[in-house]
């Protein structure tokens, strides 16, 4: 079984994908240069692809900063140390960014004749987002079979895999260690330091932080 996963090189998309792969996926991986403000993130998720020995990892660049509206394609601040428990939509939301990155991996799932996409969205600790939810997931399957000639004249049933969609940061993390994951090649951080050191304080860091905690081992990140 042939499988495109969606691999931005953070904990969660890690995760996911060798969550995949244990389930005999062979995995195709796509990461998207979207203008992020920094390239940490990509330079990991090579690492990553590496370590899963995917068959394929394909980087296409679709540069958002044009569009705007978020503090990761721009200039704008990152926050820091908010509330987490407040359901507003941050400015770290990317607008539409979740929908554009599956209608890639769609395109690239029909050629490679693969019907599995997998992502690492999660709809309990992930800070607002609107396109994280189950909800976005079961209407972008539905989509797929009326937007796509495998589903229109084969019948083909895409399907979107979100394995972690209700784990919590801690249980994402135990079940990658438990699949024997190295963390440390990852990044999380929004807004990492020169070195890649990350922030410690937006979103992101503190609920990977929290995470860590809660299963009660140190981030790899962290350490020195």
């Amino acid at each position: 079984m042939r499988a495109i996963v969606l691999l931005s090189g953070g904990l969660d998309s890690y995760t996911a994908a060798a969550i995949a792969k244990s389930e005999g996926f062979t995995i195709n991986a796509l990461t998207v240069q979207y203008g992020q403000r920094h390239g940490r993130e990509v330079e990991s998720a090579r690492a990553v692809a590496r370590w899963l020995g995917v068959e394929r990892h394909l980087e296409l660049s679709v540069d958002l900063r044009g569009i705007g509206g978020s503090a990761l394609t721009s200039d704008e601040a990152v926050p820091r140390d908010r509330d987490l428990s407040s359901r507003d939509i941050p400015t770290t939301y990317v607008p539409a960014r979740n929908t554009i990155f599956l209608s890639l991996a769609l395109g690239w799932a029909e050629v490679l004749d693969a019907r599995d996409i997998v992502m690492g969205v999660n709809a309990l600790d992930y800070s607002g987002y609107p396109d994280c939810r189950p909800v976005f997931i079961s209407a972008f399957e539905s989509l797929a079979s009326l937007a796509t000639r495998a589903g229109v004249q084969e019948g083909s049933r895409f399907r979107i895999h979100t394995p972690l969609i209700s784990m919590t940061k801690a249980e994402i993390v135990r079940r990658g260690l438990g699949l024997g994951l190295d963390y440390g090649l990852t990044t999380s951080c929004y807004d990492p330091g020169p070195t890649g050191r990350p922030c410690g304080h937006c979103d992101s860091c503190v609920l990977r932080a929290k995470g860590f905690d809660e299963v009660g081992i140190a981030d790899p990140l962290r350490l020195g």
